[in-house]
């Protein structure tokens, strides 16, 4: 809408920069003379609107950016080429357009609290199922892309009503999720209808992968925080990209939930650890790429402004994401360490039978005592297969000291590893054709014995 004195040098913009228009006299309003439609590509929008805005054009006048599906035109044809293709701010949208586009991402505060807590109780319901469809179902409707959006927006634009409003947002939405998580949790607990002990609710597969999480979360955080800027400013649907960032964060919380609801906040202690690393990751992503891409506030004069506040807050977002990562890269290196101890207790096992030649190593296990970020072995059980009738030896003393030699003081703190040999008798037998066939039997006879050493280690 054209403001009254205004018209002839808005028109006068537009006709330098090659555009075609259509102006329509205003009479319902002394302050608007006439209304301008034009068609322009993505790319050009916000510089036009710059242009504009320098002829007469204020912020008080409404100006309304429509999608086009098609524009059929060989003149517009030439405006694509010289925006899109000859320009710097290539495909993505207008820094209004952006905005906008992030404060309609944010939802009211009643939608928002209703929806969070409906998939954190939905992921905590999945995570105690061992549900993965059920899980995936609560990052389908958690309304966690929009705050972290509004927030990195607010802050390479210089809104400051936009940013604080998705900071709230994101604070209120991971204090909720636990909330709702732990009360849903203590109530199927205290209902019984999940009979478990914590360690059996610790133990169920979809709750354990969260526990001690490993490098490999920060680069899914900082992928999903990258996607949602760029599909944000570049115009396309943030649907799957909010779901990849629910991924991120819905999970994590509702363990963190059920850990407080089961008495145990120091088992979740990774799980916490993640979704911190989680919400500062998407944003440290999602505000360093539309800064890169370009993004800006609109005057000039508050540009210097928003770039030392908005690198400060990169910088302060990265310094965070470096010290809790380290404690990330500890369980990656713990795994290695873990996947290393259980290779050399196998050689120990399998160098201690090779002095009796009936002995059969069938399986091996360890449990390990979960404690973030690294793990210490608690028990490593062996099972042990051997003739029918044959006397079994007393193998558990010799495979702890065994055990015992294997030197790795990152997992051994001077606490004690239970070594347990379990025997099952193994009858052999030889078809006709001459091919052998096996069966085990197990448990075996009453001389299958069964040993158990504590041992106690010193770093």
């Amino acid at each position: 809408m054209v403001p009254a004195g205004k018209r002839e040098s808005i028109l006068r913009a537009l006709d330098d920069e090659g555009i075609d228009y259509v102006v329509t006299d205003e009479t319902s309003s002394r302050e608007y003379t006439a209304t301008v439609t034009f068609p322009l590509p993505s790319a050009a929008v916000e510089p036009v609107l710059e242009r504009l805005r320098e002829a007469g054009l204020d912020r008080d006048a409404y100006t309304v950016v429509l999608d086009a599906e098609t524009v059929i035109s060989r003149r517009f044809d030439d405006l694509v080429e010289r925006y899109e293709e000859g320009e710097e701010n290539g495909d993505r949208i207008a820094r209004e357009e952006l905005a906008a586009r992030a404060r309609s991402l944010a939802p009211t505060w009643r939608t928002f609290v209703v929806m969070t807590a409906v998939s954190a109780i939905v992921a905590t319901a999945g995570l105690l199922l061992d549900s993965a469809a059920v899980v995936v179902g609560s990052m389908v409707i958690a309304p966690l892309i929009g705050p972290a959006m509004a927030t990195s927006t607010g802050s390479v634009v210089d809104d400051r009503e936009l940013l604080l409003r998705g900071v709230k947002l994101q604070v209120a939405g991971g204090v909720l999720a636990v909330v709702a998580a732990a009360g849903f949790a203590a109530l199927l607990r205290t209902a019984h209808v999940v009979p478990l002990e914590a360690a059996d609710v610790f133990a169920i597969d979809e709750v354990r992968e969260r526990l001690v999480p490993d490098v490999l979360s920060l680069v899914i955080a900082l992928g999903a925080g990258a996607a949602g800027a760029l599909s944000l400013s570049t115009g396309v649907s943030t649907a799957l990209v909010g779901v990849m960032i629910a991924a991120a964060l819905v999970p994590p919380t509702a363990v963190v939930g059920i850990g407080l609801a089961w008495g145990s906040p120091r088992t979740v202690s990774g799980a916490f650890v993640l979704v911190l690393v989680n919400f500062l990751s998407i944003n440290f992503a999602a505000l360093a790429v539309l800064w890169l891409t370009g993004y800006r506030p609109e005057s000039w004069f508050r540009r210097e402004e928003a770039r030392t506040a908005t690198l400060k807050r990169i910088a302060t977002l990265g310094v965070a994401l470096l010290v809790l990562s380290t404690l990330l890269a500890g369980v990656t290196y713990g795994t290695y360490r873990t996947a290393t101890f259980e290779e050399d207790t196998r050689l120990a096992v399998d160098d201690a039978l090779a002095d009796y030649e009936d002995l059969e190593r069938l399986s091996l296990t360890v449990v390990y005592e979960e404690t973030f970020p690294f793990s210490r072995p608690e028990r490593v059980t062996v099972t042990v297969g051997h003739p029918p009738g044959r006397e079994t030896p007393e193998l558990a003393g010799r495979l702890a000291e065994r055990i015992e030699a294997i030197d790795d003081s990152l997992l051994r703190d001077d606490g004690p590893i239970t070594v347990e040999v379990r025997y099952v008798a193994v009858d052999v037998g030889t078809s006709a054709d001459r091919t052998a066939a096996a069966a085990s039997v197990g448990p075996s006879s009453p001389s299958t014995a069964s040993g158990r050493v504590t041992t106690r280690h010193t770093a």
